[in-house]
């Protein structure tokens, strides 16, 4: 299976690299080494479903074209970087690397075996230039906040590293990075909380709509439509002219709300923040990432302040916690909502805005809702299953459907669909079946491989991978072409297949696959705390024999170390001898 599995993706790199128009490499892996490259650092994967085998490997061929080499003349340094885009655009770093993905870029880059590429990367946003080189004011940048490069747009890279650290662990490299970890998250701190001690919304974190990688939002919009003041500009009737897509906010720009209150838009852009289970959910994995990672350095006996550092992280992360509950979760909607900003300076305060957005679904990507109490938030799944809801033809909508102010066809997350929401709304799913509900019915695991599936089919014979679709017809991606700001592999690897790093030297596989779906499948060349993993389902292993014989193998440097009749069941291996 392993040589069936580097035969495919020999023969389909070979493929990718003949399709017209694509974008040329950002980086030193091209059409003439790409192959090679993929070969010996790619976890393999095959199955008995021909559309998510293309697609895994196609992108694993788009990945290695976006790793970037860059030297920074700002330190005289040479980095690897991961791009979003290709080429360098004017909100990007000066590397042309953006931060809007790179949380997911982290859990994808991740299972290569060679760890230089995410430990140059992890470098160069928390202790290199992009740490501390204001991000340029041009004519892209939609605020009135300055802030590093690295703080451009919203992100949970600490996070990424801490997941990162579970597959390629490193204390020394930790050790070293740890203190630029926190400076990271201290600016998060300083500069997107709100301030306003007696609202609301008081010390949780805000942040644009376009700055957390969403552009328009159905939760701006009746956040604005109840403002008054500069906003009184948008009403009900006529938002749609000044804030749904880019082609409408010059409209804005010329209004005399905007020309009365300068300072209230940029270039026709609100200047209207946002309390988002998004935002808040990324600075809980950063504090909770932070915790236990000085936990981790603690332990290996290099830092003795480490085990406070660890509380007071682990601290503020509970504090974080209990915000979103208290706040951001609405009993009568079952679902976790979007406040305005206790502190905006235009526009309404603390107004809630009852609209069920797929960002809802951030909290479970973290794992952050409280085990012991689960049920009470249970509810919310039923909106991804449900045709009012984000349960479409083609793929997960962004908006529910039921709500009136629904589009899917604007350039928005007003019902659009977009690949970088389905990466964290399927892990979050996947987290719920796994880690809270521990056993899934058949109907939940099939609702999120019907989701898995929809999204590699609607990449094409040829695939492609953009930023947005639309849900109800999926025929392609548009906006871009080959565009990294989404995960695929990690979707496959860790929440399909169910393999779980950890910190400690063993791992888990508990697949979230139903049985009824595959054949077989095979995921191997997998590195892991420098061991060799490969693992095999099968359904039948000997067709010569009556009955079924289904067994989970799970093979470490090449010794079966595990097996398991059941598909579903949790195998637990520890790597010490």
């Amino acid at each position: 299976m392993k040589t069936t599995s580097e035969n495919r993706l020999s023969a389909q790199v070979d493929e990718f690299n003949t399709y017209p128009n694509r974008p040329e490499s950002d980086g030193p892996f091209n059409k003439t080494n790409n192959k090679s490259f993929l070969l010996s650092n790619i976890p393999l994967f095959s199955s008995s479903d021909s559309t998510i085998n293309k697609v895994y490997n196609y992108r694993w061929w788009m990945i290695s074209k976006h790793l970037k080499t860059y030297h920074d003349p700002q330190d005289n340094k040479d980095y690897w970087v991961v791009t979003e885009f290709f080429g360098v655009k004017p909100w990007a770093s000066l590397s042309g690397a953006i931060t809007c993905p790179a949380g997911h870029q982290f859990y994808d880059v991740r299972w290569l075996r060679d760890e230089k590429f995410l430990k140059s990367y992890a470098d160069y946003f928390m202790r290199g230039s992009a740490s501390h080189l204001d991000q340029r004011e041009n004519g892209n940048f939609l605020t009135y906040m300055s802030r590093p490069e690295s703080h451009h747009f919203s992100s949970w890279m600490v996070d990424g590293i801490d997941a990162f650290l579970k597959i390629h662990p490193d204390k020394k490299w930790l050790h070293e990075m740890l203190p630029y970890l926190e400076k990271h998250q201290q600016v998060w701190d300083s500069l997107f909380t709100v301030k306003t001690s007696d609202s609301k919304t008081a010390g949780m974190y805000k942040i644009l709509d376009l700055y957390d990688g969403m552009e328009f939002s159905l939760s701006a919009v009746l956040g604005l439509i109840n403002s008054d003041g500069p906003y009184s500009l948008y009403t009900k009737d006529n938002w749609r002219n000044y804030y749904l897509g880019w082609e409408t906010t010059g409209n804005a720009e010329k209004s005399i709300q905007a020309k009365n209150y300068p300072k209230a838009f940029r270039k026709g852009y609100p200047d209207f923040y946002l309390v988002r289970p998004s935002v808040n959910s990324y600075a809980y994995g950063n504090l909770r990432a932070l915790s236990d990672l000085y936990r981790l350095n603690d332990s290996s006996g290099i830092n003795k302040n480490g085990q406070s550092k660890a509380d007071y992280y682990a601290s503020r992360a509970t504090k974080v916690q209990q915000q979103v509950i208290n706040v951001l979760w609405n009993k009568d909607d079952q679902f976790f909502n979007t406040y305005s900003a206790g502190d905006n300076i235009f526009g309404a305060r603390d107004f809630e805005a009852r609209v069920r957005e797929s960002v809802g679904y951030t909290p479970w990507y973290f794992n952050m809702i409280p085990v012991n109490d689960y049920k009470n938030y249970s509810k919310a799944w039923e909106m991804l299953a449900s045709r009012k809801g984000f349960f479409n033809t083609s793929g997960m909508t962004t908006a529910e459907q039921q709500h009136p102010y629904y589009n899917e066809q604007a350039y928005a997350w007003n019902g659009r669909g977009w690949p970088f929401e389905n990466s964290i709304v399927y892990k979050g799913y996947a987290n719920y079946l796994r880690n809270y509900k521990k056993s899934s019915t058949l109907p939940e695991k099939e609702l999120l491989y019907e989701y898995v599936y929809k999204l590699a089919k609607m990449h094409g014979d040829k695939p492609n991978i953009g930023e947005w679709y639309i849900p109800s017809t999926g025929k392609e991606f548009g906006g871009e072409a080959d565009y990294f700001h989404s995960t695929f592999p990690d979707i496959i690897i860790e929440d399909l297949l169910g393999f779980k790093g950890v910190h400690e030297n063993s791992f888990s596989v508990k697949p979230l696959l139903p049985k009824n779906k595959w054949d077989y499948f095979y995921l191997g060349n997998l590195r892991y705390h420098n061991h060799d993993i490969d693992i095999i389902w099968k359904k039948d292993w000997d067709a010569n024999k009556p009955g079924e014989q289904g067994k989970l193998c799970v093979w470490v440097d090449n010794k079966l170390v595990a097996t398991s009749s059941s598909l579903n069941e949790q195998l637990n291996v520890d790597l010490n001898p």
